[in-house]
């Protein structure tokens, strides 16, 4: 049965047609909101956990150039001050290497931000428009 009462059979091809591409249409309009709801909710939350990742990094950093002066200091009673600070910049120079190389891995790993959950309701879609138009076709 269709909206307005009659059976499928008695329906042109014509009006066939019109509802398959009304209901193609609706659908992919809602897919569409689909897709835009859930890009919204990963945005939100990736920019929540950016700003506060940006306030750790700025409290690391306050920390990092503390520890710095620390080290510097505990190694100037034993050597010179500008060979302390020069070992202290290596070590410092090694560790940022090792963590810029493991970031780009992880960066990789990621790969782009897509809506699964979108891409996977659109195939089942497909799976559901091609069966659809087999059994029109019968």
């Amino acid at each position: 049965m269709t909206q307005d009462g009659t059976s499928q059979l008695n329906q042109s091809a014509g009006e066939l047609m019109k509802d398959l591409s009304t209901q193609t249409t609706t659908l992919v309009r809602q897919e569409i909101e689909l897709a835009k709801a859930e890009l919204t909710e990963k945005g939100k939350a990736a920019g929540t956990g950016a700003g506060i990742l940006g306030g750790a990094g700025v409290v690391g950093l306050l920390a990092l150039g503390t520890f710095t002066a620390f080290l510097v200091a505990a190694l100037d009673t034993a050597m010179k001050f500008w060979l302390a600070a020069l070992i202290v910049t290596v070590v410092y120079a090694a560790v940022a290497g090792v963590l810029a190389l493991r970031g780009r891995d992880k960066v990789k790993e990621a790969g782009p931000p897509v809506p699964e959950q979108t891409v996977e309701t659109v195939k089942e879609d497909v799976e559901w428009a091609k069966s659809q138009s087999r059994s029109e076709s019968r």
